[in-house]
């Protein structure tokens, strides 16, 4: 019998705020453990909530975003259980009217060739709730501690419907909800510091069955890769269990994404009953049109509509526009560029290849790049008009990256303009060339344009490097057409 798997996430994003949920301490990594407290967070008495209108900004924005339904009224509920990690014995958090309902996240699949746009779908939401993070344990071999640092900051929920089919599937979603969420300004989404942390809920069932399995969970999905490895993982072991009579248990396992191994943690026979009611220190929240057109203004252009415009608008091949819409300072420079008047495809390779590289190598962001938008299109300008060589060009770049200065004040500086050809000793170069590559020159003249290219090599040794490219390409196609 062929089964299909049925899979849901669950996903916590911390929400990047100056302060906690309920109180002004505040939120941060990497303090000394214990210090990010008050009577607030460690539930002293006498301590009150008061609401963080920030926290309820972001996932506003973040519904706004994924197309949510936005409540007109929200409340928060007392989640009731006894954990080390929460001082009070209880988390505050929405059970039955959360902010946000509905909602999609568009993925990307792996397409036919890595160069190729994949399919597109949907996956649907169930719900985006907000509440408070609880504290983190650190176990020792004898011991554990508590470091309450992160309880109390605010934390959304987003709950997808069961509607991924696969460990690529899930991976495809988290990246396209992680970059929705940075370039939103709602989270930075780092995994190592617990920012976004995922649960799968995986099932199988017989192909053409619309009855669910038996769910199990996975926990620990500590990396956007484990998670899709470890939901293979589970697809294989559970696949293993039916082809060989058995029946799945509902329980939830814990998968170590360096061994690639799982082991169950509890079953469902020890799920909480977490006793949900209003929190009587916390009233509801009405968010009405003018608050939620106020963060509509907010949201940025999603990455696959700006790769979907950038392919329409600017011919831009795939290849350039799935690196640029994913990282949004890149991209609103390269539409700066263009807006100056640099030409796309140039200016995306130049971009993705060039600045790129130099940001990683001195580890910063687009925002503090010496080479302004307006000095890329200048160098551009140079390069299109055969003022400069391209292998010059890239020397000019770098020492723009690296000063600041403007590619006509580095070039003549430097001396690389490239050399004005005289016409006719251009042509007798030309003409050379064109005798010495016999083979070069039929194949050009039948039909194969790439076979120009074994002609320009001789004529700019000729002239030692110095030939305008352009004025290269125009006499030896003017002088091959005359035969």
């Amino acid at each position: 019998m062929s089964y299909e798997a049925v899979i849901g996430l669950e996903v916590h994003v911390q929400i990047r705020t100056r302060s906690k949920i309920f109180t002004r301490v505040a939120a941060g990594y990497g303090q000394e453990p214990n210090t990010l407290t008050d009577p607030v967070v460690l539930a002293l008495p006498g301590a009150l909530p008061v609401m963080n209108r920030a926290a309820l900004d972001a996932i506003i924005k973040a519904g706004l975003l994924l197309g949510c339904e936005i409540a007109p009224v929200c409340k928060w509920d007392r989640k009731n259980y006894f954990y080390p990690d929460s001082p009070k014995n209880y988390q505050i958090s929405q059970y039955d009217a959360p902010v946000c309902r509905g909602g999609s996240v568009e993925i990307e699949l792996p397409g036919p060739a890595r160069n190729l746009m994949g399919e597109h779908k949907r996956i649907p939401l169930t719900r985006i709730h907000l509440e408070e993070d609880v504290g983190k344990l650190n176990h020792g071999a004898t011991e554990s501690l508590v470091d309450y640092n992160r309880a109390g900051t605010p934390l959304m929920e987003i709950v997808s419907e069961p509607a991924l089919a696969s460990g690529e599937e899930a991976y495809a979603y988290l990246t396209s909800l992680r970059a929705t969420m940075i370039q939103g300004g709602i989270s930075d989404c780092d995994m190592e510091k617990g920012q976004l942390r995922c649960d799968a809920n995986i099932s199988l069932r017989p192909v053409g069955s619309t009855t669910l399995g038996t769910k199990v969970e996975l926990k620990n999905l500590n990396s956007i890769s484990f998670v899709r490895d470890g939901i293979e993982h589970e697809i294989r072991r559970q696949r293993s269990v039916l082809e060989r009579g058995g029946r799945i248990t509902q329980e939830t396992r814990d998968y170590d994404g360096m061994t690639g191994t799982s082991q169950s943690l509890r079953s469902k026979e020890e799920a909480h009953d977490y006793r949900y009611f209003p929190d009587p220190d916390l009233m509801p929240v009405v968010i009405d049109a003018p608050w939620q057109e106020r963060l509509r203004a907010e949201c940025p252009e999603l990455p696959f509509d700006r790769q979907r415009r950038f392919l329409a608008d600017y011919q831009l091949p795939y290849t350039q526009t799935s690196v640029l819409v994913w990282d949004r300072p890149l991209a609103d420079y390269f539409e700066a560029v263009v807006q100056l008047g640099g030409a796309p495809q140039a200016a995306g390779n130049w971009i993705i290849n060039d600045l790129r590289r130099e940001l990683a190598a001195a580890g910063v962001d687009p925002a503090a790049s010496r080479v302004s938008p307006a000095n890329l299109v200048a160098l551009l300008r140079l390069i299109d008009s055969g003022s400069i060589l391209n292998a010059a060009a890239k020397e000019v770049f770098v020492e723009m990256f690296a000063t600041g200065d403007s590619p006509e004040a580095i070039v003549d500086r430097r001396g690389l303009r490239a050399a004005p050809t005289d016409s006719g000793e251009l042509e007798s170069w030309c003409r050379d060339a064109i005798a010495g590559n016999a083979k070069a020159a039929a194949e050009f003249r039948s039909g194969k344009d790439g076979a120009i290219n074994a002609l320009k090599g001789p004529v700019m040794k000729a002239a030692k490097g110095k030939a305008n490219p352009k004025a290269v390409d125009e006499t030896l196609r003017r002088l091959l057409a005359a035969g």
